[in-house]
């Protein structure tokens, strides 16, 4: 009888077993090469910011009436804030009485200007109808003896048929103009919104400001309060600055004009100042009725050569004044002002032609502010964020800026308010708030 050897199981081995019963799982995104993964989380993320920027535009867009008025309060209250300070601060006028004598002051001056613009422009169209009627009689001349040869009949048959085209349209021509009607509707409703926003701008803007802020968790109050001061320093620079190149604009203008013999030089000028701060069409409406007062007081040829100096002078405002000029005050490279004119435009129209730039350089400090953490320097928040909420050590930088900010060494980690523990508290409380 055979004897069966018994032979006994064999022990696995258990880091062999561990790796069978747990594999390590494979990773497809190895298969890419890493700079086609890199591009796609940059794609995607941008996908992201291009639809929120998209929807946010669709959106401020269904609010325009509201948001356009409001953002032209905001630059008229940079460009006036500093006369209310003036009035109210240096000469001990009341706040309230200090806006009401500035917005009154700056409307009446509008007015003012406009119905001087409006008066000697009908002075100088009535002392210059003669030579209107010459020109018209000149035109008729050109048309049927010049290179055109037109005949009576085909005049006749001109006019035959825009009135035929005008009897056609009829309908389409009432719905133009009532919409036209609702346009100026809305032109004065904003005209309204915008005194009573610029109004209360400038008699509680701090205060406005501070409730936004304060909207905010308390550990970002200082640096939130410290970028929109920021921002809205560089919002000021910016309509400063438009001052000035509009003016510059009426001078250059103005002096071509005077020099070519060009009637209504004032008024002229005041137009080109005041519209000087709509773009495109300001600039259209002024350029044209400069040429055409050329026309009608000293024929084609002053007529060309005050076109020539209207477009010189526009063309040198819009492509080496406002980018170096404004550039530099708003800390912009001059080709993103030229080239924020031209988004902004393509965007949203003239609107967006006038506020892409200071929105623009609002973005601009408000990101570099932040980004360089300059609130734990900035004078500003020491003064009002020091003692209130930032505990001892805040305080006495709030005392000595100079003593309590010194220069960091090349292997130090910056300072950060977040370290700072707020007085009165545990630490048991400031570290489960730490991020």
């Amino acid at each position: 009888m055979r004897r069966l050897k018994v032979v006994p199981p064999v022990k696995p081995d258990p880091q062999v077993e561990d790796i069978e019963l747990n594999p390590v799982p494979f990773d497809q995104s190895e298969d890419l090469p890493y700079a086609m993964r890199i591009a796609a989380s940059w794609a995607w993320r941008f996908l992201v910011v291009v639809i929120a920027a998209g929807v946010a535009i669709w959106l401020l867009s269904k609010i325009s009436l509201l948001l356009i008025p409001l953002m032209i309060a905001a630059l008229l209250t940079g460009l006036l804030g500093p006369l209310v300070e003036l009035l109210n601060r240096k000469l001990n006028v009341p706040r309230g009485l200090a806006v009401g004598i500035t917005v009154i002051g700056f409307l009446a001056m509008v007015v003012s200007g406009l119905t001087m613009v409006g008066q000697r422009l009908g002075a100088g169209f009535s002392a210059l109808w003669n030579q209107v009627v010459i020109g018209i009689y000149q035109v008729q001349d050109w048309l049927f003896n010049g290179p055109l040869q037109l005949s009576n009949d085909d005049v006749a048959g001109v006019i035959n048929d825009t009135l035929l085209q005008v009897r056609s349209n009829a309908s389409n021509i009432l719905g133009e103009a009532l919409s036209w009607g609702s346009y100026l509707g809305q032109f004065l409703t904003g005209i309204l919104l915008a005194i009573f926003a610029l109004v209360f701008l400038l008699l509680d803007g701090r205060r406005i400001g501070t409730f936004l802020v304060n909207l905010l968790p308390r550990r970002a109050r200082p640096a939130m309060d410290g970028a929109a001061t920021r921002g809205w320093n560089s919002m000021v620079r910016y309509v400063r600055v438009q001052v000035l190149v509009a003016f510059i604009d009426a001078v250059g203008i103005g002096l071509g004009a005077y020099f070519l013999g060009v009637p209504l030089v004032l008024p002229l000028g005041v137009l080109v100042f005041l519209g000087s701060f709509i773009p495109i069409l300001g600039a259209l409406v002024t350029g044209a009725l400069a040429v055409l007062l050329a026309l009608v007081a000293n024929g084609w040829v002053n007529a060309l050569i005050m076109l020539a100096v209207v477009l010189v002078v526009q063309q040198a405002e819009s492509n080496l004044l406002q980018p170096l000029i404004m550039g530099k005050a708003v800390s912009l490279h001059p080709l993103a002002v030229v080239m924020a004119v031209a988004g902004g435009t393509m965007v949203a129209g003239i609107a967006g032609a006038l506020f892409a730039v200071p929105i623009l350089a609002v973005l601009n400090s408000v990101v570099k502010y932040i980004a360089h953490r300059a609130w734990e320097h900035d004078p500003f928040v020491l003064e009002h964020y020091g003692s209130q909420d930032r505990g001892p050590r805040f305080t006495e930088a709030a005392r000595n800026p100079q003593a309590a900010t010194p220069r960091p060494s090349p292997t130090a980690e910056p300072a950060s308010l977040a370290t700072v523990q707020p007085a009165g508290r545990d630490e048991s409380e400031s570290n489960e708030e730490k991020p």
